[in-house]
């Protein structure tokens, strides 16, 4: 189970928020109460959480409980970019096809992540969250980089596939198993289209 954070300000405006700790929005308070009545049906054995306030008032909202803060499902650190926009960063860079999964970031006041730098981290999310998903639901309430990036490894794909895969404030996802081979169950389901 993929939990992406509810609607903070700057996820609102599409700004890049990766070490910059915001709240949610009321709205995003809203959305995180939203998927309670889902997540209580479903048979949670673990939870993981990034230790940023947005996830953590998420997990909380939605109902989970007993959760286990995870350094390494942490949000992308974006480095220079940190609070801008795509169209900011394009225009500051002049390139109008810059993209993050791609062309990456610069180091600014935080020495930023390539993409791989990411996906190592999340690695070890994956390995520790599959022996515990043949026992139940695993809930795991992260950002949006970092959760996309997580599927890509975990459907055993390049970590850049994650820039193919939108998710939504707010949102659940589902992954899982068919015949043994990792697959997206749903994905992106609810949430907000910040």
């Amino acid at each position: 189970m993929l939990i992406r954070h509810g609607a903070t300000e700057w996820s609102r405006n599409g700004r890049h928020t990766g070490t910059t700790d915001l709240p949610l929005l009321p709205e995003g308070e809203a959305d995180a109460r939203k998927l309670r009545d889902e997540i209580q049906q479903l048979d949670i054995v673990a939870t993981f959480c990034s230790p940023m306030q947005r996830a953590r008032r998420t997990a909380a909202l939605a109902g989970l409980d007993d959760v286990r803060i995870d350094p390494d499902l942490r949000e992308w650190d974006y480095g220079a970019y940190e609070g801008l926009s795509t169209p900011q960063i394009r225009e500051q860079l002049g390139d109008p096809s810059w993209e993050i999964f791609a062309d990456g970031v610069e180091p600014g006041a935080t020495p930023g992540e390539t993409v791989e730098d990411v996906a190592a981290r999340v690695s070890h999310v994956v390995r520790r969250v599959v022996p515990l998903m043949e026992i139940g639901n695993v809930a795991l309430v992260a950002h949006g980089h970092s959760l996309r990036i997580f599927a890509a490894i975990f459907l055993r794909q390049e970590a850049r596939m994650g820039a193919q895969l939108m998710l939504n404030a707010g949102s659940l996802s589902k992954l899982g198993f068919y015949h043994g081979t990792p697959c997206i169950q749903s994905w992106n389901a609810g949430g907000d289209f910040a």
